[in-house]
């Protein structure tokens, strides 16, 4: 009897410490978050989104279309975006198609180059294949360390790309 308390009161214990924990986690990302809306609201980096996306409009104006891409969550982000992009971004709002494609979605390319080739030429390969100069190249990454990335962006430039990353 007095063992089968004890685990109870041990795991008692342990939930009030994952508890506290979670709720200091949450607190922290909270006040993350609010840091960074802060400085997003940064006139500087408000001009520089709106010259992006200026860039993007000419760009898909002159016949480009949208590149996607990224790893993890910033694959599930580009196709994502890619399916806005093409279908719509408001449900109340009828527009033209733009477009998007995400190079991470299609499981046969990403396997083969990575095997054939290395998973650092996945993305690269993609855009070297379907990519031209009227388009525009968006690389989500959450840690700007991932070695496809930075490739394509290299690639993106030689092929007088505009690129923007986040």
């Amino acid at each position: 009897m007095k063992r089968f308390q004890l685990q109870k009161s041990l795991g008692h214990t342990l939930k009030i410490k994952m508890l506290n924990k979670l709720e200091f986690s949450f607190d922290k990302n909270i006040e993350k978050s609010i840091e960074l809306k802060k400085k997003l609201k940064n006139k500087n980096f408000k001009s520089k989104v709106f010259k992006c996306v200026s860039v993007i409009a000419r760009k898909i104006e002159s016949g480009g279309k949208i590149l996607i891409c990224g790893n993890g969550g910033s694959a599930a982000d580009a196709q994502h975006l890619a399916a806005e992009f093409l279908v719509r971004l408001r449900p109340k709002v009828n527009r033209r198609p733009i477009p998007a494609i995400s190079l991470c979605m299609d499981t046969s390319t990403i396997t083969a180059c990575s095997n054939d080739y290395s998973f650092k030429k996945l993305f690269s390969r993609n855009l070297e294949a379907i990519g031209n100069e009227n388009d525009v190249l968006l690389a989500i990454s959450t840690s700007g360390n991932s070695s496809n990335i930075l490739e394509v962006l290299k690639t993106s430039k030689k092929k007088i790309f505009f690129q923007s990353h986040f």
